[in-house]
C-alpha cells in the first residue's frame, strides 16, 4: 500500500459514511418496530440511542437486553425491511467526486465494513466506485469482536500497512475503537447512526461533512 505521497491512507467505513442510508434505516427499524411490538423511534431518539454491539440498543429501548432467539428474530426483521429498501438510497453528498479526486491524486483508501460481504460488494459495484480503493471487505460471518475485529482483518491484508499514516473515517464510535485498535487514528461524521454528542465521547474530530473528514485526515498525518 504506497500513496506515492506519504499522505493519509483512508479507510473508509460504508453504511451511514459513503452510503447515506441513516432514513432508510429509520424507516427499517419502525418497520420492524411495528412486527415487534415496539413503538416507533425518531431520527433524533435513534441517534441518541443507538450503540454497538446492537442487543444494547435494544436494551436501552426495553430495559433488558433481549433472549438469544429474540435477538435473532429481530435481527432478521429489521434486515429484511432494510434490504427492501437499500436498493433505493444514494451515497452521501460528495463522496463518489472525493473517492475519484484521491484516486487520481495517487492517493490509497480502502473499505471496511460489517455489512455482509457479499450484499456489499454488489452495492459498491453498482455505485461506480469500486475502482477506487484498494480493498472492500465486508463481514464474512458473524460480528462477534465487533468492527475492531474486522478492522483488524482489514489492515492485516494490506500491503504496507502504516498505522501513523492512516485514518478510518465513519460515523460510529466503534469506529474510532477499530482504529485505536489498530494503532491508526479516526474522524467521525455526523451524517449516520450517531448524534454529534455520543461521536464526541470517542475524542477524536467530528466533522458534518465528508470533504471536512478528508482534510482533516490529511492533516493529522502530514507530520507523522
Amino acid at each position: 500500500m504506497d500513496s506515492g505521497t506519504g499522505r493519509a491512507h483512508i479507510v473508509w467505513d460504508w453504511n451511514g459514511t459513503l452510503l447515506h442510508d441513516i432514513d432508510a434505516v429509520i424507516e427499517a427499524t419502525n418497520a420492524a418496530f411495528a412486527e415487534l411490538g415496539l413503538p416507533p423511534i425518531t431520527l433524533e431518539r435513534y441517534r441518541e440511542l443507538y450503540c454497538v454491539p446492537v442487543p444494547r440498543f435494544y436494551e436501552r429501548l426495553m430495559g433488558r437486553l433481549p433472549t438469544e432467539e429474540e435477538w435473532a428474530e429481530m435481527d432478521a426483521v429489521f434486515h429484511r425491511h432494510y434490504f427492501a429498501r437499500a436498493e433505493h438510497v444514494s451515497l452521501a453528498e460528495g463522496a463518489a467526486e472525493l473517492l475519484a479526486a484521491r484516486q487520481a491524486a495517487g492517493l490509497t483508501q480502502s473499505l471496511c465494513s460489517l455489512a455482509p460481504h457479499e450484499h456489499l460488494v454488489p452495492l459498491v459495484r453498482r455505485y461506480g466506485i469500486e475502482r477506487h480503493f484498494v480493498r472492500v471487505d465486508g463481514s464474512l460471518g458473524g460480528t462477534g469482536g465487533g468492527k475492531a475485529r474486522q478492522m483488524a482483518a482489514h489492515v492485516a491484508a494490506l500491503d504496507g500497512f502504516d498505522p501513523r499514516r492512516t485514518v478510518v473515517i465513519g460515523d460510529a464510535v466503534d469506529d474510532a475503537v477499530a482504529a485505536a485498535h489498530v494503532g491508526a487514528r479516526a474522524v467521525l461524521y455526523t451524517g449516520g447512526s450517531h448524534s454529534r454528542v455520543s461521536l464526541e465521547t470517542a475524542g477524536v474530530p467530528v466533522v458534518d461533512s465528508l470533504a471536512e473528514a478528508v482534510e482533516v485526515a490529511e492533516r493529522m498525518t502530514a507530520d507523522a
